[in-house]
């Protein structure tokens, strides 16, 4: 990466003020801060929010004339985040996960952007189709997913994600700060009371380059785990016109199929027809990630592909099952707090 940034942007450029929380990604958050301090628009100040991490992330972090805030003990990434804004002084903030690598203009991009439509509230970025960090095919199926549906989603959307956004503080001051008692599926949270007041814009001109989850189980868990959350806010907002998805319900529903059919092998080999003709299905649920999945990488890790991407979709679909048994077993199960962000206190120190 180029040498990194020392001076300050122009007196008449807005400041920006890059928010990146920390949790024991002591191993790309090196590059994520490099990337940061390589930018063709320097930011104003940049501010790393350390969730109480056990890993050397405070030792790397030192070595970058960043500001170092610190938790006493861990409370989440919407915890962090906000840490984050209440140290920050900028006009715009840009939040960017510790796992993720800036594109050298992303920030002049989001900043023009941004310049140029008062009435955005969030300009946000796609993933590279490359890993930050190539860890084997697992990671390689990640990241062309990611890449893929927001790649095809770009434009207005009622949707924002912030593991790499730009909002400006005027619209944190009006919308709120992040519901610290969600730690997975916060920006969905948080997208239903932006949209409401402002427009938001996913945009292919801001690129970073992300580290997926690269191990099987952790990443089918993390899937199982987050879709719990999809029966009670999540899915109201999934039925706004433009919201992000970044599985199809076909695909859920093939995949669900395919995995209840199985034992229909057993019982009669002939009813083998059944799960074959679900996963037939669940291939052409999504051509375009096909097409785009064999262009990238062949036909032979498109196999591998949709072997992993069908194992996913049963995640997600047992997920929010289990969620929804939970939801009505438990009407407080990951409900959103209705606590003002004024009303949260925060234990950050530098």
């Amino acid at each position: 990466m180029p040498t990194p940034a020392t001076a300050g942007p122009p007196l008449a450029a807005p400041r920006v003020s890059v928010v990146i929380p920390n949790y024991n990604y002591a191993r790309t958050l090196g590059l994520c801060l490099e990337s940061v301090f390589s930018q063709t628009f320097p930011p104003y100040e940049v501010i790393v929010s350390d969730d109480a991490s056990t890993d050397n992330s405070l030792q790397v972090a030192a070595r970058f004339p960043c500001r170092i805030i610190t938790s006493e003990r861990n409370r989440g990434v919407s915890a962090a985040r906000n840490a984050g804004i209440a140290a920050s002084s900028g006009d715009i903030i840009f939040f960017l996960d510790s796992d993720e690598a800036l594109a050298l203009d992303a920030i002049k991009e989001a900043l023009r952007l941004i310049a140029e439509d008062p009435q955005l509230g969030c300009v946000h970025g796609i993933i590279a189709p490359e890993p930050l960090i190539d860890d084997g095919p697992v990671e390689w199926y990640r990241t062309l997913h990611a890449h893929h549906w927001r790649k095809r989603a770009v434009g207005r959307t009622p949707t924002a994600y912030f593991a790499v956004a730009a909002v400006p503080r005027r619209v944190i001051d009006e919308v709120g700060w992040f519901d610290e008692r969600l730690r997975d599926s916060e920006d969905v949270e948080y997208s239903e009371r932006l949209c409401q007041r402002f427009d938001i814009l996913l945009t292919d001109r801001v690129v970073a380059y992300h580290d997926e989850e690269h191990l099987l189980g952790r990443m089918l868990g993390e899937q199982f785990r987050r879709a719990q959350l999809l029966i009670l806010f999540a899915a109201a907002h999934r039925s706004r016109p433009g919201a992000l998805r970044a599985n199809s319900g076909l695909g859920i529903a093939t995949a669900l199929l395919t995995l209840a059919s199985l034992p229909l092998c057993c019982w009669m080999p002939v009813l083998s027809v059944v799960p074959a003709l679900s996963v037939a299905a669940f291939a052409l649920a999504d051509t375009g990630l096909a097409r785009f999945v064999r262009r990238r990488r062949g036909v032979m890790f498109l196999l591998y592909f949709l072997a992993i991407h069908l194992l996913v979709n049963v995640a997600i679909g047992v997920g929010a099952a289990v969620g929804l048994f939970r939801s009505m077993a438990d009407r407080d199960f990951g409900r959103p707090s209705t606590r003002s962000a004024q009303e949260t206190q925060w234990n950050a120190g530098s």
